[in-house]
């Protein structure tokens, strides 16, 4: 859905500079100048977009839970990472961009949502990514949004990132997160608390193409995720008026668990050990929300989660 938009707005922008508007485009590049660190200071939220009708059948069309484990104090500040990536990452735009579900749930807490730097160059498509409250993945944007002295922010962090996305097959429990410790370091540079959060269905949502790694296939997709920053699954769902292909997600419902916090003490300068000793508890932690949960969303006894 979002890339979508972000084509639809740029063929906009293209209208706009070939057609008798181009003194717009010209104004609408200033004005990119002028507010180009904005993703990384916040963003620019609007509890108007993020309560737009639109995302209630959104999130009944699966249709998207969130389930709350433990309570989050509005007087720390949060860095909830976000597992698996899936295809489309439903869960995390349907329960942290929208409104009301996180803010039910979680009174007195905002959260962010970091996604890649690219999408804030789309002309038009950065003004509303920014509005339903997502805010660049950069060093310097994550520092911002965890450096509020009051508490009450919440970083939302899709761990396994774009190369995770390749892994997005109906049954696969694989996380890409062994190698992902700089999420751990800005938490212990900023004293922010650590959330898991499991969304159980999110690899559901579409059938990918068979890509094993060392496959022709796989080696092209990593090759270009290397050279664009971000990767190209091949997938398909259903269409608008039959089941059998399409590329819209299919209808099976997403249940995002958050966990509960494991408390972090600041630490400007982490060393190696500590990181890792902090990642080796959120991976424990990660591994028994899983487990404590997976009964209730279909997850057979037998399967557990893989960490690559």
């Amino acid at each position: 859905f979002l890339s979508f938009v972000a084509e639809f707005c740029c063929g906009f922008f293209v209208i706009l500079i070939l057609g008798n508007f181009w003194f717009l485009a010209v104004l609408y590049l200033l004005w990119l100048y002028l507010d180009w660190e904005t993703p990384c200071a916040g963003g620019r939220r609007s509890q108007w977009v993020r309560g737009w009708t639109v995302w209630k059948y959104f999130r009944e069309y699966f249709p998207i839970h969130l389930i709350k484990t433990s309570e989050l104090n509005p007087n720390h500040n949060y860095l909830l990472g976000f597992h698996p990536h899936g295809v489309l990452v439903a869960g995390a735009f349907g329960n942290f961009c929208t409104d009301p579900p996180f803010k039910n749930l979680f009174p007195g807490l905002t959260p962010y949502l970091h996604i890649m730097p690219i999408w804030f160059g789309c002309p038009f498509f950065r003004e509303y990514i920014m509005s339903a409250g997502m805010v660049s993945a950069s060093k310097e944007s994550v520092s911002h949004v965890l450096n509020n002295k009051g508490g009450g922010h919440a970083s939302v962090i899709v761990i396994g990132g774009a190369e995770e996305s390749l892994n997005a097959h109906p049954g696969s429990l694989t996380l890409n997160i062994l190698k992902r410790k700089g999420f751990i370091k800005m938490a212990l540079k900023h004293g922010a608390h650590l959330v898991p959060v499991f969304s159980f269905g999110e690899n559901e949502l579409f059938k990918q193409v068979a890509n094993p790694k060392g496959s022709w296939l796989r080696n092209v997709q990593e090759k270009l995720q290397k050279i664009m920053g971000f990767a190209l699954p091949l997938f398909h769902a259903r269409g608008v008026f039959q089941y059998s292909f399409g590329l819209i997600p299919y209808r099976q419902p997403i249940h995002t668990v958050v966990g509960s916090p494991i408390p972090v003490k600041q630490n400007l300068n982490p060393t190696t050990e500590e990181i890792d000793q902090l990642h080796a508890l959120y991976l424990q932690k990660l591994k028994k929300l899983f487990e404590e949960h997976k009964s209730n969303y279909g997850i057979p006894a037998h399967k557990s989660l893989i960490f690559e």
